[in-house]
């Protein structure tokens, strides 16, 4: 039997998928993405289309997920995490004219398996984050993370490794 726990105030759109004994709280907006079994999404996070969070996550409040991002299993999310999908983003093209869809590309980003990630870190488009390494709060992550590194700071630098 499939478990969901959805609080009354989340806005699940379509084109979810959702695993088994998840827990959503209220005022969650996600669409289009996919969610792991046995994942916990906090209050007040977005996850767009084409997001992933696999099995036995924590997706703390507050948290922005965007199109492009991929979540391996038994990651924590602190609060207040940012994702980035566009390196030079923009409102309006040469013309004055809004963007639209059409005028960007996502650029990717991985999240591996057991990685933690400290409440207000922001990770840049393109990046890495090896397995089991640790983002510290605050920090900004603008390149690849090796396994088991510890990174703080802002750009988000290694100060040592986790002992596997």
């Amino acid at each position: 039997m499939k478990i969901i726990n959805i609080e009354k105030d989340t806005k699940i759109l379509k084109n979810v998928s959702i695993g088994r004994n998840v827990k959503i709280s209220n005022f969650v907006n996600c669409y289009g993405c996919s969610i792991g079994d046995g994942t916990k999404i906090g209050a007040f996070v977005e996850i767009q289309k084409g997001a992933r969070i696999g099995k036995n996550c924590k997706i703390s409040s507050h948290t922005f997920i965007c199109e492009g991002v991929d979540i391996g299993d038994d990651v924590f999310v602190g609060h207040n995490v940012t994702f980035i999908n566009d390196k030079y983003p923009k409102a309006v093209k040469a013309d004055g004219s809004l963007m639209t869809d059409a005028d960007w590309k996502v650029i990717k980003t991985k999240v591996k398996k057991g990685v933690s990630i400290g409440s207000s870190a922001t990770i840049l488009c393109g990046v890495t984050v090896g397995e089991k390494a640790l983002i510290g709060a605050g920090a900004v992550v603008t390149k690849n993370i090796p396994p088991h590194a510890i990174v703080v700071g802002n750009p988000g630098k290694i100060t040592r490794s986790i002992k596997k």
